[in-house]
Order: C-alpha cells, then sequence, then structure tokens
C-alpha cells in the first residue's frame, strides 16, 4: 500500500476501543490535514510534505476509514472532530491548525466550533457546512449529490446497493470529480478502491449522521449565534454558479475572518493543485 514518504505511521488511541492510524512528519507549529470520500490519508501526500519543511504534519486516516477503526457507531462529526482533538494531544499538541477535505472539511468544521480554544486555524476544502449543504440541494441539479440522499437512508438498503458494486461506485466519484485523472494514480486508485471497499458500513454511518444528528448539532449552533472564532480559508470549486447560490455569503454567516477562494482545478484539488493548496494553507497559517 502506498505511504507518505519520510512520514512515520502509529496507531493513536483517541476514544474507547477506537484508534486512529496517522502519518506523522516534520517539526514546528502542528497543523493536522483530515481527508475526504472516497479516500485515505494519502490524498494529502503532496500537501503534507510540502508543509512538512517547517511544521509538525499529522494526517490521519479518519474513524471508519483506511487503517483506522471502523466502530458500528460514533460517526456524528462532532464525535469524529472529538477524535481529532485526542489524536494531536496524544502527539503532544494542546494547539493546532486544522484543514479538511469533503467528510474531513466537515469534521474540520465542527471542531472549530466545538473546540474554539484548541483549532488555531481552520481551512476547509471544497464543501458548504452540512446545513447550506441540505439548503442548496433541491430540484434537479441535485442529483449531482445522488450520494448524499442514498446513504442518509436507513441501515440496510444503502449498504447492500453499495457493496454490490463497490468498485462502479466509489470509482465513480473518483472519475467524475477529478479533472485531471493523472492526479490520481493506479497505485493510489487501487488503494483508496480497496480501502472503501472495506468500510461500506462506517462510509455509509458517516454519510448518514449527516443527514441526522450533525444537522441537528448544526442547527444548534446557528440558533445560538455560534460562529468560527479562528481565522477560517474555504477553498472551493465554483458550485454555486452550477446550483444557483453565493457561495461566500453562506460561509460569511459562520466565520468573520474568512477568506473565501474559487479554485479552477477538480474537486480532489490536494491532489491536482497541490502546491495552490498548501500555498494557501500557508497563507492562511500566517494570520
Amino acid at each position: 500500500m502506498p505511504t507518505i514518504s519520510d512520514f512515520d505511521y502509529q496507531r493513536v488511541p483517541v476514544a474507547e476501543g477506537v484508534s486512529l492510524n496517522a502519518a506523522v512528519g516534520g517539526s514546528g507549529p502542528p497543523i493536522v490535514l483530515l481527508h475526504g470520500f472516497p479516500q485515505t490519508h494519502l490524498m494529502w501526500r503532496h500537501v503534507a510534505r510540502d508543509l512538512a519543511a517547517d511544521h509538525t504534519v499529522i494526517v490521519p486516516d479518519l474513524r471508519g476509514y483506511g487503517e483506522s477503526d471502523k466502530p458500528s457507531d460514533g460517526y456524528s462529526k462532532r464525535t469524529m472532530a472529538a477524535d481529532t482533538v485526542a489524536l494531536a494531544r496524544a502527539l503532544g499538541h494542546d494547539r493546532f491548525a486544522l484543514a479538511g477535505h469533503d467528510r474531513g472539511a466537515h469534521v474540520a468544521f465542527r471542531a472549530g466550533l466545538d473546540h474554539p480554544g484548541t483549532i488555531t486555524h481552520l481551512a476547509c476544502l471544497d464543501i458548504l457546512p452540512t446545513l447550506d449543504m441540505w439548503d442548496v440541494m433541491r430540484g434537479a441539479s441535485a442529483a449531482v449529490g445522488f450520494h448524499l440522499y442514498l446513504m442518509a437512508q436507513p441501515p440496510g438498503l444503502p449498504e447492500q446497493l453499495i457493496s454490490g458494486a463497490p468498485d462502479a461506485f466509489f470509482g465513480h466519484f473518483l472519475d467524475a470529480w477529478t479533472n485531471d485523472p493523472s492526479a490520481i494514480p493506479p497505485d493510489v486508485r487501487a488503494a483508496y478502491l480497496n480501502a472503501s471497499r472495506a468500510a461500506v458500513p462506517s462510509i455509509v454511518a458517516d454519510y448518514r449522521a449527516s443527514a441526522g444528528i450533525d444537522v441537528d448539532h448544526d442547527t444548534a449552533d446557528r440558533e445560538a449565534g455560534n460562529r468560527l472564532r479562528m481565522p477560517v480559508t474555504v477553498l472551493q470549486q465554483d458550485w454555486g454558479a452550477a446550483l444557483g447560490y453565493d457561495a461566500a455569503a453562506l460561509w460569511g454567516a459562520w466565520a468573520a475572518d474568512l477568506r473565501h477562494e474559487t479554485v479552477t482545478c477538480g474537486h480532489f484539488m490536494a491532489e491536482e493543485a497541490p502546491a495552490e493548496v498548501a500555498k494557501s494553507l500557508r497563507t492562511l497559517l500566517e494570520r
């Protein structure tokens, strides 16, 4: 299986019965990088090596993904954010910067709200906050997010359908969401498919939480007027133009110190445009 070269690998207990697989490299101020779907920590391989020149870089597989443990429950973003804080603390860091892509960005967003004294800087790549995501998904244009609705269904049918053709299902997103297929080489693609095939129930549970408990948590924060207190950078494709919303305005309601940037690469930007992503993260860390 591919690894991030020059990084050390550890299994770190973060909750009762749950350990995360994490790659750790570099030295200096800490930053944690959280991956998205249908990927593993490997999606950060280029950016992680770049940042490791002057930062301690921690790159885990999320609970339920990759080589991390896959409990039957515990997939609220609040629980997964607590995993992230526990991971960094176990490695000696009480405060750290945090960047997440896709599913990892939802975890990062929740960590920023739940742990404002711990997260020094926050970057979210190619998502909207959960409440806003569901609000903009309407009409025929919502077909692009069919997987959100499939995996929101009660346990049983989604797992059975996806398990029937896992490579076709997960491979669809690797193909449809990238502008540059060469950014995900065959060995990395195979690693993503192997990891996803072995994690269907936990991946579905992660998505199912975003149609349930995660909505409840975000709604409570919105009603209380809670906002992200740290400097925030958001990198996104121009989904707003396609689906009819103002992404920067939606994010601005959650973050006062916000820099919102639109990218021209595909969804897997840390692999398609790693230098651009690393530059944006370095600029964030200087704020």
